[in-house]
């Protein structure tokens, strides 16, 4: 599995409602929080290794009603503490 950091901007007034889509159809997500900026939510999805990442974005994420924009951060390695 890998995993990959989408941040979501949402049409005005949306992204409550975004946030519920996401969350409601999307296997794939495992950790959803608004935010502050130029996006409205971010979101921590797993894909599986072979999964294609742009095809994941633009079929899952980008097809939500209400959503305007994403911006994708693809993640290398996983750090933690003791």
């Amino acid at each position: 599995m890998k995993a990959i950091f989408v941040q979501i901007k949402c049409d005005m007034g949306t992204a409550y409602q975004v946030a519920r889509d996401a969350a409601d159809t999307i296997p794939e997500l495992s950790e959803l929080f608004s935010t502050s900026g130029q996006y409205d939510l971010l979101g921590k999805f797993y894909l599986e290794n072979d999964q294609d990442i742009g095809l994941f974005v633009t079929e899952k994420i980008q097809t939500l009603a209400g959503v305007k924009d994403t911006y994708t951060l693809i993640t290398f390695n996983a750090f933690s503490g003791r």
